[in-house]
């Protein structure tokens, strides 16, 4: 079983930056891909970004180049920068788990998630 807990979020001005933090519980942590997710009121979840434990990430198309995800294996936590927001940034952000290596970007391929943060971008 693990556990995510999801911080970091806030309120920012377009162009901002902020971090978001996911730390996890388990002693396994090193062997979980992890991922972000996000949800704005009314949409779908949508893939944002995602680790394997080997360190290769993935990016959905509308974060690619302003997104960097993260992993401290030491410290059981993974990290989203995220710069240059834009106001269509905002949503609930959700960290997610999973044993998988493939697919990274559906939803399905996830076993455990957090409670999500949320961040809203104003102009």
């Amino acid at each position: 079983q693990v556990q995510l807990v999801e911080s970091g979020g806030g309120l920012v001005q377009a162009g901002g930056s902020l971090r978001l933090s996911c730390a996890a519980s388990g002693r396994t942590f090193s062997r979980y891909a992890m991922g972000w997710f996000r949800q704005a009121p009314g949409k779908e979840r949508e893939f944002v970004a995602a680790i394997r434990w080997s360190g290769t990430t993935f990016f959905g198309d509308s974060v690619k180049g302003r997104f960097t995800i993260s992993r401290d294996n030491a410290k059981n936590t993974v990290y989203l920068q995220m710069n240059s927001l834009k106001p269509e940034d905002t949503a609930v952000y959700y960290c997610a788990a999973t044993y998988s290596l493939n697919r990274l970007w559906m939803l399905q391929e996830y076993d455990y998630w957090g409670q999500g943060t949320q961040v809203t971008v104003f102009s």
